[in-house]
């Protein structure tokens, strides 16, 4: 499977956002209006999109969902959305705004029932976010740490038919640290796919992440695009180079 880049757009109030560590006390606030940032990331060469609603993974009222309706009929590209989907009906809604692909964060964890249904309905539509604090499970917006493990968290959406994550170590999102590469590779050892998110900062970490190997498949960026630590273009080159 190619390796993909996915610029990060992080949905709050509307604005394109982005926060360190998961705190909604460290937000900064890089648009107001993702639509444009969105066309950015397809004239750079972007293949897909990452957006995430916060509002929603906060549990607040918002008005992304409209937003992400928006960024589809603006961007032919296909979209993976996610944050605050906790019933059929949400992921519906997301699938019927536009999404090519929904992304599943606590209801993994409350609900597996919910996710293997999910899983035989929407096949390759349906992706787990596993988000790691200290390598256990974060939830409800990463507000609260489970006393699950995210490997134990991976083998039981694997089981529930779920073939595809993103993984995000906490720790490092917002940091420009570089992402948990070996977190990920372990979640890919057992036999899913997964995305790398968090801590992205340099064209190094692209080139270190392109070539994980079999079953690490994409890696997520965000700030360091915002913040002109190198474009998009050039994490695109990279990634191809490393491949």
């Amino acid at each position: 499977m190619a390796f993909t880049i996915y610029p990060a757009i992080d949905l709050r109030a509307g604005k394109a956002v982005r926060l360190q560590q998961g705190r909604a006390d460290l937000q900064t606030t890089y648009s107001d209006d993702p639509v444009a940032v969105a066309a950015d990331f397809a004239a750079s060469g972007a293949a897909w999109l990452h957006v995430v609603n916060l509002d929603g993974a906060f549990g607040d009222a918002s008005p992304n969902l409209e937003v992400l309706r928006a960024i589809c009929a603006a961007v032919k590209l296909p979209v993976q959305f996610g944050g605050g989907l906790r019933s059929e009906a949400d992921m519906d809604r997301a699938l019927n705004a536009g999404a090519r692909r929904v992304i599943l964060g606590t209801v993994a964890l409350r609900n597996p029932a919910l996710v293997q249904a999910a899983a035989g309905r929407l096949g390759d539509q349906l992706c787990v976010g596993i988000d790691s604090r200290g390598g256990m499970v974060a939830v409800e917006g990463w507000v609260e740490t489970s006393s699950v493990s995210s490997a134990e968290l991976a083998r039981r959406m694997i089981h529930a038919g779920v073939r595809r994550f993103v993984y995000t170590d906490i720790a490092r999102d917002g940091m420009l640290v570089g992402p948990d590469l070996d977190g990920t590779r372990a979640l890919a050892a057992l036999g899913a796919g997964v995305i790398a998110s968090g801590g992205v900062g340099t064209l190094a970490h692209v080139q270190a992440a392109a070539p994980c190997g079999a079953g690490v498949d994409g890696l997520i960026i965000g700030k360091a695009l915002y913040e002109r630590r190198f474009t998009l273009r050039e994490a695109l080159q990279q990634a191809q180079q490393g491949t």
